[in-house]
């Protein structure tokens, strides 16, 4: 179990004139409208930190706050090792199956909370998918945080991925600039996936090791989109291995139930390099990957 936590919100425009009970149930669907009276009369939830009823009406400005109650959080690895720390700047590696940031039920068992427990100041600069290891670059306070934003938005970050894709690529490196954008998926609605509609992107492929049916790969991205290595190897032909979302085309197979957060497949962030916001220099941080991500060792005669 964790420690709970308070939800706060400032109700803007969209709440004024509206009953507690219906513009909560309206904006947090995953409770119900009776569940939702119940959290009120029940003193979890108060407006302007007062007790109310379920028919308060909402005036712009006030804060609604939730007292959600401890709730038993589903297991991940909370491990961090830090890889690098210096000023105001940490990378630490991230297991695979810790979530960076809250939400979906993780809380506690998270890469932000576990980091805090080491500095209470620190916080993530960028994320990672749950079921992705490796180098993540996190940031004291918000001075070095926004240095660090503003080298993630000029793309003068380099972050490389090493991947396990099935298949013998045709090439040793090939560049893939496969849009992607939301489509349609009925599990959840829409889903990021390759889209000729969608935002530019561009991810540049190594290979590096072949292993009869699959291949090791190097990955530089010099976009950020959501999921991209993992739809852009899917785009070229090469899924990654265990991809339990994404096949050839960089879709999603048709009438699977599979969401992005599910597990199987094999990405690691192995390196990232930047320029340190209070000295300047240029620092590359490597974070050794899983064994079934480590280049075979040759024999030597």
């Amino acid at each position: 179990m964790n420690d709970g936590w308070i939800y706060q919100e400032r109700l803007g425009a969209r709440a004024v004139g509206r009953r507690l009970d219906d513009y909560l149930a309206d904006t947090w669907a995953h409770s119900t409208l009776a569940k939702w009276r119940e959290h009120i009369l029940g003193g979890r939830v108060l407006l302007d930190g007062e007790r109310v009823g379920v028919d308060a009406v909402l005036v712009l400005g006030q804060t609604v706050e939730w007292l959600r109650p401890p709730w038993e959080e589903p297991a991940a690895p909370l491990l961090l090792t830090v890889l690098y720390d210096e000023g105001d700047v940490i990378v630490v590696a991230k297991p695979a199956g810790l979530p960076t940031l809250p939400g979906g039920g993780f809380l506690q068992h998270t890469l932000l909370h576990q980091l805090r427990l080491l500095d209470a100041t620190a916080s993530p600069a960028h994320r990672l998918g749950r079921w992705t290891s490796g180098a993540v670059l996190c940031s004291r306070g918000p001075a070095h945080g926004a240095s660090l934003a503003g080298q993630f938005a000029s793309r003068s970050i380099h972050k490389r991925y090493r991947a396990l894709v099935s298949g013998l690529p045709e090439h040793d490196r090939f560049d893939v600039h496969t849009p992607i954008g939301p489509v349609p998926y009925p599990p959840l609605g829409t889903v990021h996936a390759a889209n000729p509609e969608g935002r530019r992107s561009e991810s540049t492929v190594t290979v590096i090791e072949r292993r009869g049916d699959s291949s090791l790969c190097d990955v530089t991205i010099a976009t950020g989109r959501p999921h991209q290595i993992r739809i852009h190897l899917a785009a070229a032909g090469h899924p990654l291995v265990g991809d339990p979302l994404y096949v050839v085309g960089g879709h999603p197979s048709s009438g699977g139930s599979a969401v992005p957060g599910d597990p199987g497949y094999h990405l690691h962030s192995a390196s990232i390099g930047f320029q340190h916001p209070g000295n300047g220099r240029r620092v590359v941080v490597a974070a050794p990957p899983p064994e079934i991500l480590e280049l075979a060792v040759s024999s030597s005669s």
